[in-house]
């Protein structure tokens, strides 16, 4: 089979690595893709969110069996439904049911009707009465803008001073575009040790009957060490999650996982699929924080490495809706991944810089933001690149992704060096 990945991120790479390993697989290529994508899939140089550039290169090219769409903007505007028009099989959820990301007042009206754990919270798409709402709330306190906004839009507000200016920002200075026109406002959630919370990620196979959670993994969104400093799109993550126990996954399932694939399905919004739960463990049991309609980035970096079965096996099986016949097993240990980013990153930075990678022994290095320009890998991004690396336990697998680390370079690199250190007793 010749496969398709949209998306050109690390997370799109890390996509492709996964699918290499399949023995069914004659080729891949990748829209528009990265620097790393090219060393393993053809690069196809077509705008993804112009779809009718895609489905003309589609059309031209019915070689390509399969697609599997990974970003967020295609899949809550309809790649899916349009590439399904043509004939073309692919793995992702449709418009209808995408709105499970796309919209965060859907996903929180959803999680309300149909008792799913959550954050209090109220919609607004009045400035004057949100405000309002605000300073009755008080602080701590989370604003979401309510459509996508590159994982950026979320602004944990530790005092009422801040609440408000991020409130002016994502209503009345659009700071998010139109993703902030409407704002969630949700109380700010207590962890059951750690404060604020702890956080997990479980991504879920589903084919909208039957769900298979994948293992689990802890992203760090925030920009510096100890979770301070801007939200942005993860800057690491590590894997599996150092409080998750078999009776918490029982919970998780029976509260949250089960429960929303069949409300999806009560609102005739089948979701077929990778759909995201961001959960948080609290005081008051454990909280859904957020649904993706896709693949995290960078869960991905760390949870498909340690995927035995053929991924796409399981992919088709999604799209045939027989996902209860493929049995999905995984690898012991741990896998960590840590985000090299643009100076400046989240906010203006400069690409172009060239990169300079030495010996990074057996880790892998999975490209977001990077390109080759005159024969020269240089950044062309925020995350420039992921590195990655497998070993017996969480230390075991930082120690080597920091050593890779210091052999990697270019003008303005940042990063974290804290990644795969939370949740630890004591």
């Amino acid at each position: 089979m010749n496969v398709m990945v949209i998306g050109n991120g690390g997370r799109e790479h890390a996509i492709l690595l996964a699918l290499k390993k399949s023995k069914r697989i004659e080729k891949l290529y990748c829209m528009k893709g990265n620097a790393g994508t090219a060393e393993i899939a053809e690069n196809v140089d077509v705008d993804y969110m112009n779809f009718d550039a895609v489905k003309k290169y589609m059309s031209e090219h019915p070689e390509i069996d399969y697609v599997v769409v990974a970003p967020d903007d295609p899949l809550a505007m309809g790649l899916v439904d349009e590439l399904e028009t043509m004939g073309k099989r692919c793995f992702g959820p449709d418009k209808n049911a995408a709105i499970i990301e796309a919209s965060k007042a859907f996903a929180k009206e959803l999680m309300q009707k149909y008792n799913i754990p959550t954050a209090k919270s109220q919609t607004f798409d009045d400035y004057d009465k949100a405000l309002e709402y605000l300073r009755t709330q008080g602080a701590p306190i989370v604003l979401k803008a309510d459509g996508l906004a590159l994982g950026k839009g979320v602004l944990v507000c530790d005092n009422l001073k801040q609440a408000e200016e991020g409130l002016k920002d994502m209503m009345l200075a659009h700071s998010f575009g139109a993703a902030g026109n409407k704002v969630v406002i949700e109380e700010c959630m207590r962890g059951l040790k750690y404060t604020p919370g702890e956080e997990v990620s479980v991504l879920a196979f589903t084919d909208g009957t039957t769900v298979v959670p994948m293992i689990t993994s802890c992203d760090h969104k925030r920009a510096q060490n100890g979770d301070k400093g801007l939200n942005t799109g993860g800057m690491g993550t590590f894997s599996p999650c150092p409080f998750w126990t078999e009776e918490l996954e029982k919970e998780v399932m029976d509260t949250i996982i089960v429960p929303t694939v069949r409300a999806m399905n009560a609102e005739g919004r089948k979701f077929k699929g990778c759909l995201y739960f961001g959960l948080m463990r609290t005081d008051k049991g454990i909280k859904v924080v957020e649904y993706n309609s896709r693949f995290g980035d960078p869960e991905t970096q760390v949870v498909l490495p340690m995927l035995k079965t053929d991924l796409l096996d399981i992919f088709e099986a999604v799209t045939d809706e027989r996902l209860s016949d493929i049995k999905i097993e995984w690898e012991d240990g741990a896998c960590v991944c840590v985000v090299l980013a643009s100076g400046g990153y989240p906010l203006s930075y400069v690409k172009g810089k060239e990169i300079t990678i030495g010996d990074v022994g057996d880790t892998v290095l999975v490209h977001a933001g990077t390109v080759l320009k005159d024969g020269k890998l240089v950044t062309n991004g925020g995350r420039v690149l992921g590195v990655v690396a497998k070993g017996k336990t969480v230390d075991d697998a930082r120690k080597k992704v920091y050593a890779a680390i210091d052999n990697i370079s270019w003008e303005g690199m940042s990063y974290r060096t804290d990644i795969g250190i939370k949740y630890r007793e004591g």
